[in-house]
């Protein structure tokens, strides 16, 4: 399967959210209950050159200012250097198209601030992605195998990813029941 022209934002079904919990407490909440039933992710990104994975998005915290870019970790940054976000690599997760929906991230007449400005940082964040894209599925592929192939090698990083292979099986079992 060959990489798709260009990234873009989904969001994810909550109840494939909890499943993949269920298995492993790694996975990003989208749960109303904490205000992340929003949570955009960016995808698809292929791995292996056939299983399809979205990365969360995370907001710019203060704690982000002090961390560096590595392999589970990227800042993404405005054409004038502001931190618009991040991607959290360690917390990808195995997708489908039944289980993912496209984010609109158009303005409507009725959308108020507080979802204008939503809309244009997810907006910011997707066009610093696409003009990224190459990087983003190296650093994925290239994370997915250090902690599939290899995970005795950085045990710290394997104790921040996910278990990527048992969320496969969760997805296995999604897509088996259509």
């Amino acid at each position: 399967m060959k990489q798709p022209e260009r990234l873009s934002i989904y969001l994810v079904d909550m109840k494939y959210i909890r499943d993949l919990a269920n298995v492993d407490d790694r996975v990003r909440s989208v749960s109303p209950q904490i205000d992340k039933q929003t949570r955009p992710f960016v995808g698809i990104v292929i791995i292996n050159d056939n299983k399809q994975y979205c990365i969360p998005f995370s907001s710019p915290k203060p704690k982000h200012t002090k961390m560096k870019n590595n392999v589970d970790f990227t800042k993404m940054y405005d054409e004038n250097g502001k931190m618009v976000g991040v991607l959290n690599f360690n917390s990808m997760i195995p997708v489908d198209k039944i289980v993912i929906t496209p984010l609109s991230l158009k303005i409507q007449k009725n959308d108020n601030a507080e979802i204008i400005h939503y809309k244009e940082m997810v907006k910011n964040q997707l066009t610093w992605c696409q003009k990224h894209q190459d990087s983003i599925v190296a650093k994925a592929n290239k994370l997915y195998k250090m902690i599939t192939e290899t995970p005795e090698k950085s045990k710290s990083l394997t104790q921040r990813c996910c278990d990527f292979k048992k969320l496969e099986k969760v997805l296995e079992k999604w897509l088996a029941k259509l």
